[in-house]
């Protein structure tokens, strides 16, 4: 098997530094599409695989659904990316990527059936000499534990490391960014064996803009590790300034002036901001899928759970912010305007958002709620209510305003000055104390004094 493994290992090395090498993505969301037309941009042929077939369709007229790059990709649909649905593709292939979603159930437990069965059809047409590579964030031991036994099911392919191969590469994608991207972006890499790394290694040292912007990971294992291990160190850190945040208020402090003075210290401390919640993808799901692995060891973790607790909390510390805004107006019957249903700025992607928290809260308990975002115009509450965008010509009318997501399109001065009252989550309105009915998260009420 020695000698197989390194003529096939061979054979897929040269195609890749050829350039000849065909990849297959499957899953072209937020992770899958950029890192399509990354390959594509470097020359190779790819095959986009995708359930949804409107945005098949929309890929295949050239229509960028993520960042609107219509025109970087329309030239590479017309000569060497094509996008289907059709896995019979991947018997053509050398390289497949996987990047489908990997959310949580409904009792926060990992729900893998996404990769599950999109294994076991790549197991299905699968070829020998192929790599496979797993980019979803999951727990530690799946790209070993599910992901080869359902390729190998099938019977084309036997042993991992030898007639294929096999490797985990964790996703490195923050939308709205304009400073890192697909191709700037240091890539980790964990092969099954030493050849998978190489070979995995070599495939995205051609896509990125530097070879050496490839780490390496000694095992699938460490690389699915330490991409948990970045979300929980935000997700800890985020629930410690949340924390502070309460605590400022309660004490008559501005958290956002503790936080500037501590970023003096040119060591040791790393500034993290309050907010809402936590939303997108990652750092509200991410923490669990370790929490819930951790109990094959015996082990609870406790750090990481309540940081969970404290960052699901936030959602309601800002309805008591405005409650406390609205006075004796009271929260039943009042009419509220959030602005902003992106999870992060200039994003329009409302995914896990605590705004859409914040807003079922307040209907919840009474209060006439709309909500303005000019980069989401419509979406669909957890109820299955449908809203749309409203306009803000009308902002006087509103008893009080939500800043729940600070888009860079916002005239604060402007919004802060029309506002009845205004409840600021994101300590954007510093600078603006002279204005009467801002109530800032983490900052003392306007007499300044602890309550």
């Amino acid at each position: 098997m020695i000698d197989l493994e390194q003529n096939l290992a061979g054979a897929l090395r040269r195609k890749i530094q050829e350039g000849t090498a065909r990849v297959a993505v499957i899953g072209l969301g937020y992770v899958g599409l950029p890192l399509a037309m990354g390959f594509a941009r470097r020359g190779f042929a790819v095959e986009g695989l995708e359930d949804n077939a409107e945005k098949v369709r929309l890929l295949s007229e050239g229509f960028d659904y993520i960042d609107g790059h219509h025109d970087e990709l329309k030239p590479l649909v017309a000569e060497r990316l094509h996008a289907g649905r059709d896995f019979s593709v991947l018997e053509t292939c050398d390289a497949i990527i996987i990047c489908v979603p990997t959310p949580l159930t409904r009792n926060r437990e990992p729900d893998i059936s996404y990769v599950q069965d999109v294994s076991q059809r790549i197991g299905q047409h699968i070829r020998p000499g192929t790599l496979v590579v797993l980019e979803s964030t999951t727990y530690p031991g799946t790209t070993e534990e599910v992901v080869r036994p359902a390729l190998e099911a099938a019977g084309r392919v036997r042993q991992a490391g030898e007639d294929y191969f096999l490797a985990f590469s964790p996703e490195r994608v923050d939308p709205g960014n304009p400073n890192y991207n697909t191709y700037n972006t240091i890539k980790v890499v964990g092969g099954l064996t030493p050849t998978c790394g190489d070979l995995t290694a070599l495939l995205y040292s051609r896509m990125l803009d530097r070879p050496d912007l490839v780490k390496r990971a000694t095992s699938t294992r460490a690389a699915e590790m330490e991409k948990l291990f970045e979300n929980i160190f935000r997700s800890v850190n985020i629930a410690l300034v949340n924390e502070l945040a309460i605590l400022c208020r309660e004490m008559g402090l501005d958290v956002w002036e503790i936080i500037e003075l501590a970023s003096t210290k040119p060591y040791g401390f790393m500034p993290f901001h309050p907010g809402p919640g936590i939303g997108g993808h990652c750092i509200p799901l991410d923490p669990f899928y370790l929490t819930w692995k951790a109990r094959e060891f015996d082990h609870q973790t406790r750090f990481i759970e309540l940081a969970g607790e404290i960052n699901t909390r936030m959602p309601y510390h800002v309805v008591s912010l405005v409650v406390e805004a609205l006075g004796e107006k009271g929260l039943k019957g009042a009419r509220v305007l959030v602005l902003g249903v992106a999870y992060k700025k200039d994003v329009a992607d409302p995914r896990e958002s605590p705004s859409l928290r914040v807003l079922e809260i307040l209907r919840n308990r009474g209060a006439r709620v709309d909500y303005h975002d000019p980069l989401i115009p419509t979406f669909r509450c957890h109820s299955g209510t449908e809203m749309q965008s409203v306009d803000l010509a009308n902002l006087e009318d509103y008893d009080c305003v939500v800043l729940a997501t600070d888009h860079s399109t916002y005239d604060l001065a402007e919004i802060a000055a029309r506002s009845r009252r205004l409840v600021d989550t994101r300590g954007v309105t510093r600078g603006l104390e002279s204005l009467k009915g801002i109530t800032r998260l983490g900052a003392p009420n306007q007499d300044g004094k602890a309550r």
